[in-house]
């Protein structure tokens, strides 16, 4: 399935189209994915940096009360991280923070996806990505990929105050890995 779908992505000339389409189909399925396991084995088996991205942009685009227009960039992420609450269906019993754990191991990967998407140029068509490629083009970014450190450090630590509010003192510790490894 997952290379079915990575060739579906890019058989057209557009792959960020055709991932667009794709993630929208696929969507509605994945939130009926009741599992953590089963989540996340489907988005670590994906094929498709693209079509990953697509996929965990609308996850965090559902679960944001506020959405955003912004196209998917390094500011849109940072605006998940603010905004992003936990609507993924659950199994009973599942404590709090790991639903916030879970939440944030994809927003890490989302953020690596996004990375891979601009660095590889998979938005372009196969043919003219091959050409770049050779060219050693470098990725073309947008300006709000252009983020500062202090930018990522106020996002961190409203992050941070909200977590506070929400799960307590103190902090386990596996989200405060994922905290740092996202920053």
């Amino acid at each position: 399935l997952q290379r079915m779908l990575s060739m579906a992505v890019e058989v057209d000339k557009s792959p960020n189209c055709s991932s667009c389409k794709i993630a929208d189909i696929i969507f509605p399925s994945l939130l009926n994915i009741h599992l953590r396991s089963q989540r996340e084995v489907f988005f670590n088996t994906m094929e498709s940096q693209l079509l990953r991205c697509k996929l965990l942009e609308l996850l965090f685009q559902h679960s944001c009360d506020v959405p955003t227009s912004l196209p998917l960039s390094l500011d849109k992420i940072l605006y998940f991280l603010s905004h992003f609450s936990v609507l993924l269906p659950y199994k009973e019993g599942t404590a709090p923070w790991q639903r916030w754990d879970e939440m944030l191991q994809y927003l890490s990967l989302l953020l690596m996806s996004y990375q891979n998407v601009i660095r590889d140029h998979l938005r372009s068509p196969l043919n003219n990505r091959m050409d770049l490629i050779i060219q050693k083009a470098k990725p073309k970014l947008q300006d709000s990929d252009d983020i500062s450190h202090p930018d990522i450090a106020l996002k961190v630590e409203a992050f941070t105050s909200r977590m506070q509010q929400v799960l307590g003192n103190p902090f386990p510790p596996q989200i405060m890995e994922k905290l740092c490894l996202f920053q």
